[in-house]
């Protein structure tokens, strides 16, 4: 199926994927209804920066993801639904774990149930590469083995295994897109990307962080985008779990000399214990097998590391950009 003049549902539309999400479905030619957490102050996240000729072709849809009567407003009149809805902070799942199986899992069923009871022709839900802890082989494919390491994953899990379920149970069109680390302008403060820009770019010659030698499969958000897009029009991938990742395994180490060397900067790297996770929840290797997307939908990442971080700086040292971040700050 192709996207274009069709209508499309995105959940989590306010946030950092999914705002570039609406805007490459926009350019597609999709009429696009943007569900976002209901604020008494009708702020709609990066929705909100948007060219003004963007915003005034979205739908904005207020509601919340754990209101199962929203959510089967939302769905009327919909053909294809990207669910990007969820809580993703791994540290702050450690402290309140309850919100996280409120709004991934029970916020998921909600979806799944809309999805049910409407008429939609696909339904795009997303997982995240974290679901496979810590490598146990490399490359990692959609075989791999799930490991709970943080209550955030076990949430992603169990939001997994009821999309698996609905397309078994009901022949629900479910696809399940596995993004490895997306990165690039907009990304929360809690991400280790916009962790180190900023307080390069805020100077003071120190650089805060958790553990340096994780590895991670680095995706810029483009791809990312690219790789829902390419999912949700590949009738191969119904009930499916799919990744999408680069192929290339980069150490938080590796980033950070990388980013300074972009930014023509020196820093003293010094690990803060208060950063890291507990020693068996930490995901020290992630590197994605992208074989079956680039099968299946002839999907390939087009923008390197380095690229990727140009452009991603670029847009952080922007001062109306960079005003919107808090540098000093350990964000969870």
């Amino acid at each position: 199926m192709k996207l274009k003049n069709s209508r499309t549902l995105v959940t989590g539309a306010a946030g950092f994927i999914g705002s570039h999400l609406v805007e490459c479905l926009l350019q597609q030619g999709t009429h696009v209804r943007a569900f976002v957490r209901y604020n008494s102050t009708s702020e709609w996240g990066w929705l909100d920066h948007l060219p003004a000729d963007a915003q005034r072709e979205i739908e904005v849809f207020p509601g919340d993801i754990r209101d199962a009567g929203t959510v089967e407003q939302a769905f009327r009149d919909i053909d294809v639904v990207f669910h990007l809805a969820a809580l993703i902070g791994i540290p702050y799942s450690y402290t309140a774990p309850s919100s996280y199986v409120e709004t991934n899992v029970k916020g998921t069923l909600n979806v799944l149930e809309a999805a049910k009871n409407g008429r939609i022709d696909r339904l795009i839900v997303t997982s995240t590469s974290e679901v496979y802890g810590t490598a146990r082989y490399v490359p990692i494919d959609e075989q791999h083995p799930l490991q709970p390491q943080s209550p955030y994953s076990a949430t992603k899990i169990a939001a997994d295994c009821l999309a698996e379920s609905y397309h078994r149970a009901f022949d629900l069109p479910v696809t399940i897109a596995r993004p490895f680390n997306t990165y690039g302008p907009r990304q929360s403060a809690r991400a280790i990307i916009p962790t180190i820009i900023t307080q390069l770019i805020g100077g003071g010659g120190e650089l805060i962080l958790g553990s340096v030698h994780p590895t991670r499969d680095f995706n810029y958000v483009n791809d990312t985008v690219a790789g829902f897009i390419a999912l949700a029009e590949c009738d191969e991938a119904l009930g499916q779990v799919v990744n999408i990742g680069s192929g290339t395994e980069t150490s938080v180490l590796a980033l950070v000399e990388l980013i300074i060397k972009q930014l023509a900067v020196t820093a003293e790297i010094k690990e803060d214990q208060s950063r890291q996770r507990p020693p068996n929840s930490e995901v020290d290797r992630l590197l994605s097998d992208n074989s079956l997307i680039k099968r299946m939908c002839g999907w390939e990442p087009k923008v390197s590391l380095e690229e990727g971080i140009r452009r991603t700086t670029a847009w952080f040292s922007d001062p109306q950009n960079l005003k919107k971040y808090k540098a000093t700050k350990y964000n969870v």
